[in-house]
């Protein structure tokens, strides 16, 4: 399947279980979304898993990216017995101190190797949010390290990992979720900090990663920029483009997340108002995802360069011994500790 000429529609879908039914795949042919999630409930065995894909990529009639959220710790989709299991993020860097970097490459490349070898070619990491004393508990031990320079170290280290191994990253939450006390999940967080001390820390990580093929938006309000939050405000959209340098595809977060207010169909065109490519829909009905699909309509002519932008930097994996991978993984952590 190539990918078509025609404009991608403007959206990351979901599907609702282990196979596609007729209605999904009759909205997905007519939606033609510019890619597809999956989470822990369209997960089974390897064999379905990549049936899934197959069936995906059939009903747009193209090699849409397929993305998934395998962070490793308590964010995983893919798990054991069949799949890695991985420690928290903030867990791993701590173990393996010095080789911190050098792991974290390793565990990004292994995720890569799994998540290839089933049909998705896309990751929503790394999560360069930089924490601080009253982070979010839902946030904290997703986190890579203390400072913003270490923050983007680790993170450039699992993009370079997951590029290796054939798969996309997203790089999240952009501009910086990390100063939130509050789970978006479930409300809107605001953030006080000034300019100065966003662009000194929160929005560091992001600047150095600005090449990253895509993005990810943070359901969060930056009260020295705007008071909507940033999936929503043009303000703020105009600083990841501008000032974080980041001209790449930017997608939402969940654009049913509790954090925002208003309507599907509100929400979807505010945000691409504001200046996002792609709305992520996750968790909804099949009207929903209509809804959601309806609203976005096709993506603008910008922002289907910056698709193509990202797709282009897809490659085959590189030639690995993953035996001997894990075997220099486990040394770098230390004996006795599992990564």
């Amino acid at each position: 399947m190539s990918t078509a000429s025609a404009r991608f529609g403007a959206t990351i879908l979901d599907a609702a279980g282990h196979r596609l039914t007729v209605d999904e795949t009759a909205l997905f042919r007519d939606a033609n979304p510019f890619g597809f999630i999956l989470f822990a409930r369209n997960i089974d065995t390897p064999d379905q898993v990549r049936a899934l894909c197959d069936n995906l990529r059939n009903a747009v009639g193209r090699n849409a990216p397929i993305t998934i959220d395998q962070e490793g710790g308590r964010v995983q989709r893919l798990r054991a017995p069949t799949w890695r299991e991985w420690l928290p993020p903030m867990d791993f860097v701590q173990a393996a101190g010095d080789n911190a970097a050098k792991a974290m490459y390793i565990r990004f490349r292994l995720i890569a190797h799994e998540l290839y070898a089933l049909g998705i070619d896309s990751n929503c990491a790394p999560m360069v949010d930089v924490p601080c004393a009253d982070t979010h508990e839902f946030l904290l031990n997703r986190c890579y390290g203390q400072t913003a320079q270490q923050v983007a170290l680790m993170g450039q280290a699992a993009n370079d990992g997951m590029l290796a191994g054939g798969v996309l990253p997203v790089i999240k939450h952009i501009p910086g979720h990390g100063r939130a006390t509050a789970d978006s999940h479930f409300e809107l967080p605001r953030v006080s900090a000034s300019r100065d001390d966003l662009e000194r820390v929160d929005f560091a990580p992001f600047k150095a990663l600005r090449d990253t093929p895509m993005g990810m938006t943070a359901h969060v309000v930056y009260d020295a920029i705007d008071p909507s939050p940033a999936t929503l405000s043009r303000p703020m959209m105009q600083v990841i483009r501008e000032d974080i340098g980041f001209d790449n595809l930017i997608m939402t977060d969940d654009i049913s997340m509790k954090a925002l207010s208003g309507s599907l169909t509100d929400l979807s065109k505010a945000a691409l108002a504001a200046g996002c490519d792609v709305i992520l829909h996750c968790n909804g009905t099949l009207a929903e995802r209509g809804e959601v699909a309806t609203a976005a309509g096709e993506m603008s002519e910008p922002a289907q360069r910056r698709a193509l932008r990202a797709l282009s930097y897809r490659q085959t994996p590189d030639d690995i011994d993953i035996p001997a991978l894990e075997a220099q993984l486990k040394t770098l952590l230390g004996e006795g500790v599992n990564g």
